[in-house]
């Protein structure tokens, strides 16, 4: 596995306000074999200041994708991680940028994956509802009087876990007999579902609730967002969501 693995990884920032965050973020980005750069919204781009910011990177601003919505940005997106400082009332799985790092090797090495790391606002971070469609939450650990990353930092320090968790990969270590580990190699016989098919899903799960009388929008108790956070946790592939979406058609007709 080389680097060109990591061309399934895609870094998404959320409505930028400053264009040089957006050129630190690219030269972050490049030295660490990541290239694909996906803004949302971004208030001031393309710009001169995010070109001089980049020092080099400018392939990678260049090939930069623009979109409207964070929905739009991961649509296509089969595991999301999005990077939050914050606690929520409601739990969701955390990782460090270390574990992150494993995490998203080990699916490049078998099944491959579409994969987000996404920023939030240089103020504000992600809202509620972003951070609800990620998969998981990656916090970095930093001094509790005093955690305030600038973004591009941010981008650079779980980069820098991913290339170096790569190169770890890369150079397996030995058995007795001067044999190397082999990489476990699970070839899966569907592909993950996307970020908008989960969507999608749990939309009509919530929907046939209401109408079945388990679920009262004017009484939520927080029902979406946990089936969210289920679905998310189970990372279902294509063809086992098409299942369960036949089963809650089946079930909606006989009623």
């Amino acid at each position: 596995m080389s680097h060109t693995s990591l061309s399934a990884v895609s870094v998404i920032l959320v409505n930028t306000s400053h264009p040089g965050n957006i050129g630190s973020v690219a030269r972050a980005m490049k030295t660490m074999g990541l290239m694909r750069l996906i803004l949302v919204a971004p208030e001031q781009f393309p710009a001169d200041q995010a070109y001089h910011l980049a020092s080099g990177a400018d392939d990678v601003l260049d090939q930069a994708q623009v979109v409207a919505t964070f929905e739009e940005a991961v649509a296509d997106k089969q595991w999301v991680f999005g990077a939050s400082a914050r606690s929520r009332s409601i739990p969701w799985p955390v990782v460090a940028p270390k574990a992150c790092a494993e995490m998203i090797v080990q699916r490049l090495a078998q099944t491959p994956a579409q994969i987000a790391l996404v920023f939030g606002r240089e103020a504000s971070g992600l809202t509620n509802e972003e951070l609800m469609r990620c998969h998981y939450h990656v916090q970095i650990p930093s001094n509790p009087d005093y955690g305030v990353l600038n973004i591009a930092m941010a981008v650079q320090v779980i980069s820098y876990e991913i290339w170096q968790m790569l190169q770890n990969q890369l150079a397996l270590p030995e058995m007795a007999g001067g044999k190397q580990m082999p990489l476990m190699a699970c070839r899966w016989d569907a592909d993950l579902a996307t970020s908008q098919e989960l969507h999608y899903f749990v939309e009509h799960l919530t929907q046939l609730a209401v109408e079945w009388g388990f679920y009262d929008p004017e009484n939520p108790k927080q029902i979406v967002a946990r089936l969210t956070r289920l679905f998310l946790r189970a990372q279902p592939d294509k063809m086992e969501l098409q299942l369960l979406r036949g089963l809650l058609a089946a079930k909606a007709k006989s009623s």
